[in-house]
Parts: C-alpha cells; sequence; structure tokens
C-alpha cells in the first residue's frame, strides 16, 4: 500500500501502522527501538503482518479516528449491503503491551478472515507456536507473544488463519499481547484483558488529554490529531519523542535516501516545546525538558544531535540485507550515523528550549541547569566558526552552512538572555561580542546580493529553506528587506507545485545520489514567515494546500512527491506535525513564538 493508506495505533511505547485493508504490517515490540515483528511495510507477507478484514476483498472501506482519541475504526461495505467494523486500538500500557482488534457486525453476516504471522528480529525469525487454552503462543529468543480470542484458529504456512462469519449485534475480539519474562524465566502475559473495559479506558485516557488542549484557533480539528501524534510518539517513560515509529521509508521511491527516525532528535526540543506549551500541555514540556537535562548532561565536547528513546549515545548504523525494502528501496538501515556528526544548530537548539522553558515551567533547577548550558557554550566558543554537516546531515563534505551559523548566534543570545533575567554568573561582554562576530560573520558571507537572499552556505549561491528559519528565530526583524528578498527567493527557486524543497538536488552536494519529495516541514516554515511578513492570505491558501495532502486520518509523512501524488518518507513524522503547529499558531496570532525572544529595541544591527 502507499504511505498514506496507513494509519497509527500506540500505547507511549511503542506504534504501530495499520493499513486500509486491516493488515498491520509494522510494530517494534516491546519499544519504539525494539526489533519489528510485523516488518512487510519494508518486504513482503513473509515478514510479518496481521491482517483482519472480510473475506471478499471487493467493498467500500471507510476510517477515522473516534473523535479526540487514536483509537482507529475502520468500517467495510460489502456490495450486498452488508457491513463490518474493526477497531483497532493498543491500551496505554500498564503492565503488558497489547493490540485490540475488536469485530463488530453493523448489519447481515459478513464472512471475515484473519491472518497473522508473527515474524521478529525485523521479519526474519519464524517462531515457534504452541496452543493455548484461548489461542496461541508465539516465542523466539528473547520475544514471546500471545493471541487470546474466541474466534476459531488454525496454522497454515507458518501463518495462524482464522475464518469466522460476523452478524449484525455480535462482537469478536482479538488480543495480541507481548510477554514478558518473570524472576523464574516463567512466561507471562498477565491476567486476561477486559476488552470492552479497555476500550472505554483507552477512550477516556485520550478523550481527557485531548481536553487539555487551549487551541482556539480556526484549525482546531488538525492541531488536536497533531497533538496526539506527537504525543502518540512520546516514550511515556522518560519523555523522549521519536521523529517517527519507522525506518527506512523511501525519501525517494526505489532510491538510497532511506533512515531509521525512531529516535529523539534535539533539533526538535524547542518546536516542541513551543507547541505543547502553546497548546496547555505543560506536563509534556516538562517531561521533554527532563529528557533534554538528562540526555545533555556530561562533556559539553560529546553532546550528540540525536539519542535514544531513554537517551542512549550508540546509534551504530547497519543493514538489513534480508530486507528488500519497501518498494523496493533499499538499503534497509537500523541506527542512525549522523547522530556522530557535528551540527552546530544543536547548541542553539537546546539554548533556545532551555530559554523558553526557564520562563514558563519549574524554576527549581534553573541555577544548575545554567551551569550545564555555560559549559556547552564556552565550548561551542571554541567550535562555532568550524565547517558541519548542518541541519540535513549531509553525508558529503563540511560546509560553513548559513543555519548553523545562525542557531550557534541564538545559542550565544538565548544564554545571554537567560543570565541577564536570572543574574546568574557569566563572561556576558565576551559573550555578546562573539554574539556580534556571528552576526556580523552571517551577514557578509551569507547574503548574496545577486539573489538578494542569503544562501546555504558562506560564499555560495544555492538556496535553503532552513533560511526560513531565519526570523521565526529572531536573527533578524522581519522587516528586514533581506528576510523578504530571502523568502522572494525561495518562493521563486525552491517551490514546486506549490511546496517548498529543501534545496536544490542538482546543484548541492549532499554526498548521497537521488533525489528526494517535497519537505513538508520547510513548506509550513513558508507559511510562518509568509504570515510573519504579512501575506495572510497567502500564508493561509498555502496552509490550506498542505492541510489537503494529510491523509484520512490527519497524518503526515516526512516528505510529500508531488510528481506522483504521494507521500514519500518516514510516517507518521513528528517534525511534519510540529511545523503544522508552529504555522497554525501563527495564523491564529495565538502563542508564544520564537521570533518573540528579541523586543523592538534589541535587533542586532
Amino acid at each position: 500500500m502507499r504511505i498514506e493508506e496507513y494509519a497509527m495505533i500506540g500505547d507511549l511505547h511503542t506504534a504501530a501502522l495499520v493499513g486500509r485493508n486491516g493488515s498491520i504490517d509494522w510494530l517494534c515490540w516491546p519499544d519504539f527501538g525494539s526489533a519489528a515483528c510485523f516488518a512487510s511495510l519494508l518486504g513482503t507477507g513473509n515478514n510479518g503482518f496481521w491482517k483482519l478484514a472480510p473475506a471478499n476483498q471487493d467493498h467500500q472501506i471507510e476510517r477515522r479516528y473516534l473523535p479526540h482519541t487514536l483509537i482507529l475504526e475502520t468500517t467495510h461495505k460489502l456490495k450486498d449491503g452488508s457491513s463490518v467494523q474493526v477497531v483497532d486500538f493498543m491500551p496505554v500500557r500498564a503492565s503488558h503491551s497489547h493490540v485490540v482488534r475488536i469485530v463488530r457486525g453493523l448489519k447481515g453476516s459478513v464472512a471475515m478472515r484473519g491472518a497473522l504471522a508473527l515474524r521478529f528480529d525485523y521479519g526474519q525469525m519464524v517462531p515457534w507456536v504452541t496452543r493455548t487454552g484461548r489461542g496461541i503462543r508465539a516465542e523466539a529468543g528473547p520475544d514471546a507473544v500471545e493471541l487470546q480470542t474466541d474466534a476459531p484458529l488454525r496454522g497454515e504456512d507458518f501463518t495462524t488463519i482464522s475464518e469466522f462469519t460476523i452478524t449484525e449485534g455480535e462482537t469478536i475480539s482479538f488480543v495480541l499481547t507481548y510477554g514478558s519474562y518473570g524472576d523464574y524465566r516463567e512466561y507471562s502475559v498477565g491476567d486476561p484483558l477486559d476488552t470492552k473495559l479497555s476500550f472505554d479506558q483507552t477512550s477516556v485516557f485520550w478523550k481527557e488529554w485531548s481536553a487539555k488542549g487551549k487551541y482556539k484557533g480556526p484549525y482546531a480539528e488538525v492541531v488536536e490529531r497533531s497533538l496526539i501524534t506527537l504525543k502518540a510518539l512520546t516514550f511515556e517513560p522518560t519523555g523522549g519523542i521519536v521523529a517517527s515509529p519507522t525506518t527506512s521509508l523511501p525519501e525517494d521511491l526505489g532510491g538510497i535516501r532511506n533512515w531509521d527516525y525512531r529516535y529523539c532528535w534535539l533539533r526538535d526540543t524547542t518546536f516542541t516545546l513551543l507547541a505543547f506549551m502553546n497548546s496547555g500541555y505543560y506536563e509534556e514540556a516538562r517531561d521533554w525538558m527532563r529528557w533534554l537535562r538528562r540526555t545533555v548532561a556530561g562533556g559539553p565536547d560529546q553532546i550528540q544531535i540525536m539519542y535514544g528513546i531513554s537517551g542512549e549515545r550508540r546509534l551504530a548504523e547497519w543493514e538489513i540485507e534480508a530486507l528488500p525494502g519497501y518498494e523496493n528501496s533499499r538499503p534497509v538501515r537500523i541506527g542512525n550515523a549522523a547522530s556522530e556528526q557535528l551540527q552546530l544548530d544543536t547548541y542553539g537548539e537546546v539554548l533556545d528550549a532551555f530559554f523558553w522553558a526557564s520562563s514558563r515551567l519549574e524554576k527549581n533547577n534553573l541555577a544548575d541547569d545554567f551551569a550545564l548550558l555555560r559549559k556547552l557554550v564556552e565550548h561551542l566558543e571554541k567550535i562555532w566558526d568550524q565547517p558541519d554537516r548542518g541541519i540535513w546531515e549531509v553525508r558529503g563534505e563540511p560546509k560553513h552552512f548559513t543555519n548553523s551559523k545562525v542557531m550557534a548566534w541564538v545559542a550565544f543570545d538565548r544564554a545571554i538572555k537567560i543570565a541577564k533575567k536570572n543574574d546568574f554568573d557569566a563572561p556576558l561582554a565576551r559573550w555578546k561580542s562573539t554574539r556580534e562576530t556571528i552576526h556580523k560573520q552571517v551577514c557578509e558571507k551569507a547574503f548574496n546580493q545577486q539573489l538578494d537572499s542569503f544562501v546555504q552556505h558562506y560564499d555560495g549561491d544555492q538556496l535553503d529553506a532552513s533560511l526560513l528559519l531565519m526570523p521565526m528565530v529572531g536573527f533578524l526583524p522581519t522587516e528586514d528587506p533581506r528576510i523578504h528578498g530571502t523568502v522572494a527567493a525561495i518562493e521563486k527557486h525552491l517551490m514546486q507545485d506549490g511546496l517548498v524543497m529543501r534545496y536544490d538536488h542538482r546543484k548541492s552536494e549532499d554526498g548521497l545520489a537521488g533525489s528526494e519529495g517535497k519537505f513538508l516541514a520547510c513548506s509550513f516554515w513558508m507559511v510562518s514567515n509568509l504570515k510573519m511578513i504579512g501575506r495572510d492570505k497567502d500564508a493561509r491558501k498555502l496552509f490550506e494546500h498542505l492541510l489537503s495532502l494529510c491523509n484520512d486520518t490527519g497524518l503526515l509523512s516526512e516528505e510529500y512527491d508531488s510528481k506522483q501524488n504521494r507521500m514519500v518518507g518516514n510516517f507518521p513524522q513528528a517534525f511534519s506535525h510540529i511545523a503544522l503547529l508552529s504555522a497554525a499558531s501563527y495564523l491564529a496570532e495565538e502563542g508564544e513564538q520564537r521570533h518573540a525572544t528579541n523586543s523592538a529595541n534589541d535587533w542586532p544591527r
């Protein structure tokens, strides 16, 4: 299926992708960073799936999330007038992790067919399956899963088949549970799950969480769905938020730009904090800050751009040869070598996050926080003038990327503001001098007079969508003609089919073959910029166009292929939804924006 034909369910530890055809084709268990037990998304049915749908494939399908929840409801309407509904959800985890599928007969009688093929270790390991009192147990190495149901089950070609007829008013449930081992190595999936009670509890959880939202603008429904998506990508034990629950969904169909996004990027921190705080979710913002504090602690020269969900640092990249990849897009990568890159913008994102949190969240640890921040800034003083691999994590040669220098400026700017506001001891004169030096250097070396625009890297002539962040982080005021020129240049040269490219792959050297789709976050940044420079009508028109690209459940991937009119890249993508939330906030003219950090008299000249 196309990427947009999937929806997501999750339990705040992991998430599964459910297709319109009723097949769960991706699930890493027991958490986001675990190996997948359903991996047909990146291979074939032999790599694991769980399909539950009418036996007659010729029928209409309608699906939606139940309002204000992450409970997926798929309705199948057959030509004879009969219909059936499948409800999929994962209860917010207490002790064990469950995938619950409830089949409800709506009208007439419908022949149903279920097929469960568990394949542990990213679709490579066929488990040993045995019968239990109410279903089956599948075990292989450290993994063990049980299926419990009252429906009939039989084995066929290493797959568990269930065939039954559901009639109007009848309900049949399936519960798949990931097990754990006790002190005596006894396998356990806990007590049998009451599916009705679990459904009610899951519904109440999500509805109560959604009700905390404070957004009152014109895009309330899509804002709520994006917030629920971010919440679902949160690893509840630590507060870390993964960029996506998937790996290696290609940016270029059939190409090699396939990356593992099941990690937490520091770059996302400020946008995430603002998204949650603007919408009234202070607890999630606090949890994210706690994760950030704990993760960046240590030597300032050891800071990474990304970490595992619990703060893991070793994210070694390797390839699974046995998986052919989504639509034969090889390689399938596990881990991410970009974690070892120097990306200077990370320091600015961390300082910006602490700046916002210091004035809006708890202040108990602020003095200790600043001691850590000071070490980071002092280290940045030594390295800010080095070339790096930039926000897009290029695999080519390091360059003096403009965005990296701008975010280094942000780091010093926010450190100065935090120290002044709280009367912390800091070398303010030295930091101010460095801030001025960076600002002057960027304006001199990164602005191209012929293009009337800032450019991707020093002394170059290539544009880059990350330049749209310059007014959003307060580097220059929105009325500055250089900002207007940059927006106009990106609009002219990097927009295709109404969407914004990160940069032009035909002209920029990023060390990789092939191309990619339009990066959706960049397009939302353009919405924010258009609004900021007073082009309200154009901003709203672009925003509406972007919303039309959401799938039928309101989810977005990383990129969009405007030539083939389909989503590409990992799915769903946190960064896309974060940028959507930011743009919606700008359009609603509510909430606090990053560019508001400078007063009218405080703009660097």
